[in-house]
């Protein structure tokens, strides 16, 4: 089935729903595999993903046609290998711009891409890059978002919704419409040259910047306090010694407060 039910200039366009699937990233690296040509802003969209991973392989948990779970392909050709986390920032962003008029000041970005809702996560995502012949070809982005989902296995103690938040459910196209807008506008500021714009908004909107926090560095527990990003993306905890320390993902870990 195939819809033009988001009003951007290219993401959603071309817009595929599924009725059931294991990935929608496995599905949409698949199609952007064959040799015919894929339109860039393509959207693949289950109502029931019954494999879907997030980061470092963990699985993610979804109720059939009660969330979104959907993949976008872009084609960041105008990005250098070394600036590919500034993807991340602007899908981040975009997921952030179109859930914040909902959730307001409480909802943050949970480096590098997860959504929370206070201590608790409302989505993540996963971003996929075909690198080739020194460049990015294709960025596959799969996307979930807990909507209308009211429980949750206890093996997943901190997930949300936005129903649970908001006590109401929600019109899943209707959301996915206006996340595709919202990243379709940050990745035109990428595109555009607004890096810096893309790099200070992503961090100013951190879960836990300039908050004396608990970590794991796989090591020991330590106490410490979000500064910020670098530019390739490493995260940025100074200790309680006044030392800046660089993270990437899976080198640390946040103690969660529940």
């Amino acid at each position: 089935m195939q819809n033009n039910i988001i009003p951007g200039l290219f993401v959603g366009q071309n817009f595929v729903i599924l009725k059931e699937v294991d990935s929608t990233n496995n599905y949409l690296k698949n199609l952007a595999s064959n040799s015919k040509p894929l339109i860039e802003g393509t959207v693949i969209m289950a109502e029931n993903q019954y494999a879907g991973r997030g980061q470092q392989q963990n699985g993610w948990f979804t109720e059939a046609g009660k969330n979104l779970t959907f993949s976008i392909l872009l084609n960041p050709r105008f990005l250098a290998i070394t600036d590919q986390f500034d993807l991340v920032r602007a899908v981040s962003l975009g997921v952030f711009d179109a859930l914040e008029p909902l959730l307001g000041a409480e909802l943050k970005i949970k480096w590098p891409n997860d959504i929370y809702y206070r201590d608790s996560k409302l989505g993540g995502m996963l971003i996929e890059n075909m690198i080739q012949g020194g460049q990015i070809k294709n960025s596959i982005i799969g996307i979930g978002i807990n909507i209308n989902q009211q429980n949750f296995p206890e093996w997943l103690p901190n997930a949300t919704s936005l129903a649970q938040i908001l006590h109401r459910d929600y019109d899943l196209q209707a959301l996915l419409s206006e996340i595709c807008r919202c990243i379709e506008g940050w990745y035109l500021n990428l595109k555009a040259g607004k890096i810096a714009d893309v790099r200070n908004t992503y961090q100013s909107r951190l879960y836990w910047l300039n908050e004396q926090e608990t970590f794991n560095d796989g090591d020991a527990l330590f106490n410490g306090t979000i500064t910020g990003t670098r530019d390739n993306g490493l995260l940025v905890v100074k200790n309680n010694n006044g030392e800046e320390l660089e993270f990437s993902l899976k080198e640390i870990a946040f103690v969660n407060k529940k």
